[in-house]
C-alpha cells in the first residue's frame, strides 16, 4: 500500500527528471573537461541518448539505477507495489535493449554510465577509453 495519496504521489513523480539529472550533468562536465564536444538527447537516434558524439558515431546513456534496473543498492525495488515496479522496470529494460541493438545495427557504439558510478575515477577512465582518448 502506498503511503502517499494519489495526488501527492503524482506530485512526487512529476519531479522525477528524465533529462538534465545530476548524474548526467556530472558526466557532461567530465566529458567537456576531456575536450570532447557532443549534442544532447538526439531525437534522431534510437533511445534518445543523453550525449551524442556524431563525428565518432558514439553515444553515452546516463542511466538512473532505480529506473533502469542496476544491480546496486540504489537499484533495489521497493517492498510496496512490487508487481507494478517489476513490470515498469521490465519495460524500461526492454526499451533500453531495443535502443542499443538498433544503434548498433546502424553503426553506432554505445556506453551506459550508471548513476552510482558517475563520481568514480574508474568512470572517467572508462569514458576516455570509450571515446578513444588516452587512459590517463
Amino acid at each position: 500500500m502506498d503511503v502517499f495519496s494519489p495526488v501527492k504521489r503524482s506530485e512526487i513523480m512529476r519531479r522525477v527528471r528524465s533529462k538534465d539529472t545530476k548524474p548526467e550533468r556530472f558526466v557532461r562536465r567530465l566529458v567537456s573537461g576531456m575536450g570532447f564536444r557532443y549534442r544532447l538527447h538526439s531525437e534522431n537516434l534510437p533511445g534518445h541518448p543523453d550525449l551524442v558524439f556524431g563525428r565518432l558515431h558514439k553515444v553515452i546513456f546516463v542511466h538512473g539505477c532505480f529506473w533502469h534496473g542496476h544491480s546496486c543498492r540504489a537499484g533495489a525495488l521497493p517492498a510496496s507495489n512490487r508487481e507494478y515496479w517489476e513490470n515498469k522496470r521490465e519495460k524500461n529494460l526492454a526499451r533500453d535493449e531495443r535502443a542499443r541493438r538498433e544503434l548498433k545495427r546502424v553503426g553506432w557504439k554505445s556506453l551506459v554510465v550508471w548513476e552510482c558510478q558517475v563520481n568514480k575515477e574508474a568512470t572517467m577512465k572508462m569514458i576516455r577509453r570509450f571515446l578513444g582518448g588516452v587512459n590517463g
